[in-house]
């Protein structure tokens, strides 16, 4: 099948919801009280199932769903040798939210991996998820991974002195395990990749921003330092490898942690950061306005996703509601650069969100429906 290259006009984040026998099996999965050739049996037979559902409600870029993660981001980054999971260096602020209420004063505490050695990339993590999911559609299949910034969470106190006393090695590991995660998926035949970071939603975030400063960082250098240290992992992708990044405010069981229009960062984001597509979420009043759009540049073939239809709530927005937002975003971007997806993942962490999996069909029939009419197309 040939496909036009992504980010398409119907386009996806990539987790979805986990049936309920997956669920459980994960919970003894974690309490170390399954053979993990069951548990991979189980989740290829899901996956098969999700595989499905996508092509059937009319999406070109394929997922595993990420029903083989305990979380988006944990899965991926501790099998790199010399991380560990996150939660040993959290430092508590002073925002927070839960189901999309900001609770003021209530902790808060981004989470840090902890380096305890040297950086290495000592086998592909995704290659062989990609692979199954190649093998089992015509379609696109598109890979999923946690940003490389998130390795930059917790500051000087994250990572080891002894490892690293000079942290420009240590930023200069994380350009070198990514850029050989890309080489493997390359190799693999992969060509759609994105990435999911959470960092920079949170520099929109007043209350957040302190985050970084107990880490000792100066968050108005932060973007910049963000698209640096990207653009140094993507420089050498494989040739005709698109890469998106997707700007996520946090997603946990229908939770999310950051407020703010994308103001803070629009600029540096939209100029600097060289991926050819960026997901961001405007699902609601919690994103601002589209108006910090205008800085995308002018001529571009990059795309903006517009992440307008809530994977938090069960309510099904309505295609007149979708199509005047679309509209209003094309006052800053040409429609031709625009495109449509859910405003993030349906299960960023392997317990999902508070929706249905009917809810969670609809929202992706509406998201490929809209498209086909406003674009003519879904791909």
């Amino acid at each position: 099948m040939s496909l036009a290259r992504p980010p398409f006009r119907a386009d996806q984040v990539g987790s979805l919801l986990r049936p309920a026998d997956l669920r459980a099996a994960h919970e003894r999965w974690i309490a170390g009280q399954m053979d993990a050739r069951e548990m991979r049996a189980l989740q290829d037979r899901h996956i098969l199932d999700v595989i499905r559902l996508q092509e059937s409600v009319g999406l070109y870029a394929i997922t595993d769903g990420e029903l083989r993660r305990t979380s988006f981001s944990n899965d991926f980054i501790e099998k790199l040798d010399g991380a560990k999971s996150p939660g040993h260096l959290a430092l508590t602020g002073t925002g927070g939210g839960i189901s999309g209420e900001r609770k003021a004063g209530t902790p808060f505490a981004p989470r840090a991996f902890e380096v305890t050695g040297k950086l290495r990339h000592a086998r592909p993590i995704e290659v062989e998820n990609y692979k199954f999911v190649q093998a089992n559609t015509e379609r696109l299949a598109k890979q999923t991974m946690p940003s490389p910034t998130m390795l930059l969470r917790g500051g000087r106190g994250a990572v080891s002195a002894s490892a690293y006393p000079d942290l420009a090695e240590f930023h200069a590991d994380i350009v070198n395990v990514y850029r050989d995660e890309l080489k493997a998926l390359g190799e693999a035949g992969c060509r759609y990749v994105q990435l999911d970071d959470t960092n920079y939603a949170y520099l929109c975030d007043a209350k957040l921003r302190e985050t970084f400063r107990q880490w000792d960082y100066n968050p108005d250098e932060m973007a910049q330092r963000f698209a640096n240290l990207i653009n140094g992992v993507i420089a050498a992708r494989p040739a005709g490898m698109t890469v998106g990044i997707h700007i996520c405010r946090g997603n946990s069981s229908g939770q999310w942690a950051a407020q703010g229009p994308y103001e803070a960062v629009a600029e540096s984001l939209l100029n600097e950061l060289q991926v050819d597509g960026y997901f961001l979420e405007y699902d609601d009043a919690r994103s601002g306005s589209f108006e910090p759009l205008r800085f995308f540049p002018k001529g571009s073939a990059k795309r903006i996703v517009l992440g307008l239809v809530s994977t938090k709530r069960a309510e099904v927005e309505t295609k007149d509601d979708i199509k005047r937002r679309i509209d209003e975003a094309a006052r800053y971007v040409p429609l031709e650069n625009l495109c449509l997806s859910p405003q993030c993942g349906f299960a960023s962490t392997y317990k999902g969100n508070p929706i249905t999996p009917d809810v969670q069909r609809r929202k992706l029939e509406l998201v490929v429906e809209v498209a086909n009419e406003v674009w003519g197309t879904a791909q």
